[in-house]
């Protein structure tokens, strides 16, 4: 038997696939020919935009080179801001004067380049960076013109610039050991809010993830409150150093009121609970109102409040008032901190649907308990300013306050 002849692949070519081979990087070719650019419109950079939109230059590949051109006016060696070989402009934003009306062109010019490509955003990213970690290597105008960039940038909102790329590198700690970051945010602070609110900044430093920590920007021997307030009020930024003063004592008010609400929750001694109470206040320096309004919402929040028994929730509240009376005397002090007691209770009142009917009723216990005068509830009653259920409340009042009316007048 003849075996059957196999097909062949005779007369027929294998085309072998060619891999690509990429072009060789080329940086200095295209940072010589955006320089040229530069060059041959004089630095007007309205016909530097259109040349640049109308040429066939590789952005993508050469971002970095591309901005380095624009702060520098040329390539600066890798990993320093020095220059490197080739040609270079004097149209840059180092070398321009460290002025806001001077700077604002060029970042007018680089969102309008942005616009175009996009994907130049992270190159701009990546060269912010490597300047901002690198600040000791400029000179002090310089690193100004930088920070007034900066805050123009964020001030013109240049197309998605992330915050954090600004502020995380400068947190190194040699450069803020040196003060030099303490001189840029400065710079970066007076001159945004030329234009900005204090709420815009402070959206600002959210998203950058610092607003919590700007004392991170002062060298360790000036890391306090009181050289916040002193450099800051100084350079003419007294409302940072306000909204400043007021997140410490936020801050401050919240540590004490956890720190009271735990003692209270495992009913610590009351005279311990006070001490620490004291301690606190005489610590932080809060304000006597404030403490009577902490004291009165953590004595409350601690109550096992019922969902529907009325009867529960008053015999509950009572019995708060009257356990921690002494907690209450002791810092009601004068007849406007007890105004300021009965205010907070009608205003919880008047909020809790469940509490609504046992004003009365808490007054009177405090009164009977000796935090609230009686001098204090006929103001309240006769001349109260808060408005918050005042006609119901004071009509609630009424049998009291006429029974305290008629002991006044036999006495």
């Amino acid at each position: 038997m003849s075996s059957k002849e196999r097909p062949t692949l005779g007369g027929t070519r294998i085309k072998t696939r060619k891999r690509n081979i990429a072009a060789p990087l080329d940086p200095a070719a295209f940072a010589d020919a955006v320089v040229q650019i530069y060059l041959d419109n004089a630095g007007d950079l309205e016909l530097v935009a259109k040349n640049i939109e109308s040429s066939d230059l590789n952005f993508s590949r050469y971002g970095d080179t591309f901005f380095e051109v624009v702060f520098t006016g040329g390539r600066t060696q890798p990993g320093t801001t020095k220059p490197d070989e080739g040609e270079r402009h004097p149209y840059s934003i180092i070398e321009c004067e460290p002025k806001r009306e001077v700077i604002l062109p060029s970042v007018i010019y680089i969102q309008k380049i942005l616009r175009r490509r996009p994907f130049l955003i992270k190159n701009l990213e990546n060269v912010m960076q490597k300047f901002l970690q690198s600040l000791e290597l400029f000179e002090e105008n310089e690193r100004k013109k930088l920070a007034i960039f900066t805050a123009l940038a964020f001030s013109q909102k240049l197309s998605g610039l992330p915050p954090e790329t600004v502020f995380q590198p400068l947190l190194k700690d040699n450069l803020v050991a040196k003060g030099l970051v303490l001189s840029f945010i400065t710079d970066f602070f007076k001159e945004y809010l030329i234009d900005n609110s204090l709420d815009d900044l402070i959206s600002i430093l959210k998203r950058g993830k610092v607003e919590d920590n700007l004392l991170e920007f002062f060298p360790p021997t000036k890391r306090s409150n009181e050289s916040f307030s002193e450099h800051f009020s100084k350079e003419g930024l007294v409302a940072l150093v306000e909204y400043n003063e007021k997140k410490i004592f936020e801050v401050k008010l919240k540590e004490m009121k956890s720190a009271l609400t735990t003692q209270i929750t495992e009913e610590v001694d009351i005279s311990e609970v006070i001490e620490n109470v004291k301690v606190r206040v005489r610590d932080a320096k809060l304000p006597d109102i404030e403490v009577v309004r902490v004291l009165w919402d953590v004595l409350m929040d601690a109550v096992q409040w019922s969902g529907k028994n009325q009867q529960q929730n008053a015999n509950s509240a009572l019995r708060q008032v009257k356990t921690w009376a002494e907690l209450l005397n002791t810092f009601c002090t004068t007849g406007k901190l007890e105004l300021e007691l009965m205010y907070k209770v009608q205003m919880q009142c008047y909020e809790d649907a469940k509490l609504m009917k046992l004003f009365p009723e808490i007054i009177r216990s405090l009164y009977e308990q000796d935090v609230l005068a009686e001098d204090t509830i006929l103001h309240w009653f006769r001349k109260g300013t808060n408005t918050k259920g005042r006609q119901t409340f004071v009509k609630a009042l009424e049998p009291f306050v006429n029974w305290l009316e008629e002991a006044e007048e036999e006495e």
